[in-house]
């Protein structure tokens, strides 16, 4: 089994202490877990949450020792982890582990030494604080996640869900992390990269924002040729309004948001129908096999015939 050690300290929250539990030890979810999860703490003992009760934790930092997998998930920001600890996490990276920091738990691993001259991310509230603490790490509070291979990074609450799912991915495949996620009903994969949040307000009535209008317009037909100019007309925008608006309100640019779309377009009709790559392409607005298979690979980490054969495969085993 895979192993994981999951840090535990007083004042932890204990949502974020529940979410690398739930996603590797699968708690409550009534299925057996590939991993071995261990919640260890400095010292082995009663410690308070956030939440205003207490919990019991049996295990000190000698889990860290034979996890391959070393989560810490969140941190109280401002305080230094000690010396003890931070020689653990360091220990751990040097024999191999993967370190993990979920929400503000990128501030013990900066403290660390370990992602010096390096890149994390961390929730957007917290994200100048800690770049002003630990200057010579560069700071991330634009993205879900960030993963440079020893050591993985998240914003905070849903997305180190999908951190975590990520982790499973990579661990275990595709298949595994869909069906996890369906279990937590949940979405199977967000990328990295997409912004923590949107930084203006949704209207309440679609009616009244031209950019939900001009996305329901692009929502349509997907197959068809949209083009910027077309396309902020639908909005009654010029084209470079039309731009800054759209990012300010999903933040993401036109472009990109309507390669996501096509690209659910495209495993929708991978997953509920027979036709075939190329027919998909066409009407998901790829036009072409090649970029289907091109855009579909770098957004979901799959080939179409791949995801196609992974979905059915699962849905036999139901």
């Amino acid at each position: 089994m895979r192993t994981v050690a999951v840090l535990a300290y007083d004042g932890v929250s204990p949502f974020h202490l529940s979410v690398p539990t739930l996603v590797f030890g699968r708690t409550g979810t009534g299925t057996a877990s590939p991993y071995r999860v261990t919640v260890c703490a400095e010292r082995p003992a009663t410690l308070t949450t956030s939440a205003g009760f207490d919990i019991a934790v049996e295990h000190g930092l000698e889990a860290f020792e034979t996890a391959e997998t070393v989560v810490i998930p969140s941190w109280l920001p401002g305080h230094d982890p000690s010396p003890e600890l931070c020689a653990a996490l360091i220990a751990a990276h040097a024999r191999g582990a993967r370190i993990v920091g979920l929400c503000l738990g990128a501030w013990a691993i900066a403290a660390t030494g370990l992602v010096d001259g390096r890149e994390i991310t961390t929730h957007w509230r917290c994200a100048e604080a800690l770049a002003s603490a630990y200057p010579d790490v560069r700071v991330r509070a634009d993205t879900l996640w960030s993963d440079l291979g020893d050591v993985i990074t998240s914003a905070g609450v849903a997305a180190a869900l999908d951190c975590c799912l990520h982790l499973v991915r990579v661990d275990l495949g595709s298949r595994e992390a869909t069906e996890l996620a369906r279990e937590l009903v949940t979405a199977p994969h967000r990328s990295g990269s997409q912004a923590q949040y949107i930084p203006v307000a949704v209207p309440e009535i679609a009616d009244q924002d031209p950019i939900e209008r001009a996305m329901v317009w692009a929502r349509t037909d997907l197959g068809a040729a949209i083009d910027l100019d077309s396309w902020s007309r639908i909005a009654s925008m010029s084209r470079r309004t039309f731009t800054r608006r759209f990012r300010e309100r999903t933040g993401d640019s036109p472009q990109r948001w309507l390669l996501r779309q096509r690209t659910d377009r495209a495993r929708l009709l991978l997953e509920s129908t027979d036709d075939t790559v190329e027919r998909i392409a066409v009407d998901a607005g790829f036009h072409t096999a090649v970029s289907l298979r091109h855009h579909f690979q770098r957004q979901l980490g799959t080939s179409p015939a791949a995801h196609r054969a992974l979905f059915r495969g699962a849905n036999r085993t139901e």
